[in-house]
């Protein structure tokens, strides 16, 4: 028997356990098999970011927040289950390298307050904490659905990365449930060129 025959030929045939991984994959403009390892690890973990970061990097990974403000929603946010007019809190912030002052990823999250506990909602804004972070300090049990997969260009964000405009970004956006309810919507985004020496 062909060792190779179970092998996917195809981004829609992987065969992954995560329907929701596997569903997004399907629809995007990723093609995984493109990707480094590590790339792939960043664009489907269930796991915090910032930790991962710090593993493969051997650097303390810190927040730098460029905007954040607790405002009523414009306009219906189905993935959050929540109408126009909700209070909700926008955050975009970029995971830096402590000593190689590096940008490596660049975020944005809309967050609904009233479903956090008051601690994470009043760090979140006090501190300089990442979200994933405060969660675990709190040991708060939650469960994180990826939504999106997709590359498109840098524009405004390449001055954060020092590339042109039109470079590629990979960019999933995926939502954090807790307490059988939605909590947050986040999108992280990182250069199609970084990350490709995993070694």
């Amino acid at each position: 028997m062909d060792m190779d025959e179970n092998k996917p030929t195809e981004k829609t045939e992987l065969g992954m356990l995560r329907i929701d991984l596997q569903d997004s994959l399907r629809q995007s403009s990723v093609d995984p098999r493109k990707l480094s390892s590590f790339q792939r690890i960043l664009l489907t973990t269930d796991g915090t970011v910032t930790e991962i970061l710090e593993a493969q990097l051997w650097e303390a990974i810190h927040i730098v927040k460029l905007f954040q403000d607790i405002t009523d929603a414009e306009t219906a946010i189905p993935f959050l289950d929540i109408g126009p007019g909700t209070r909700i809190m926008v955050r975009k912030v970029l995971l830096r390298g402590k000593y190689s002052h590096k940008n490596y990823i660049y975020a944005e999250s809309i967050l609904v307050p009233e479903r956090l506990p008051d601690n994470i909602r009043e760090s979140l804004m006090e501190t300089q904490k990442p979200i994933g972070q405060l969660i675990m300090q709190n040991r708060m049990e939650s469960f994180r659905e990826i939504l999106t997969c997709k590359l498109e260009e840098a524009r405004e964000l390449s001055e954060y990365f020092d590339i042109p405009d039109d470079a590629m970004l990979v960019s999933r956006t995926y939502r954090v449930f807790a307490n059988r309810q939605p909590i947050m919507l986040i999108t992280e985004k990182f250069p199609e060129a970084a990350f490709q020496q995993t070694d």
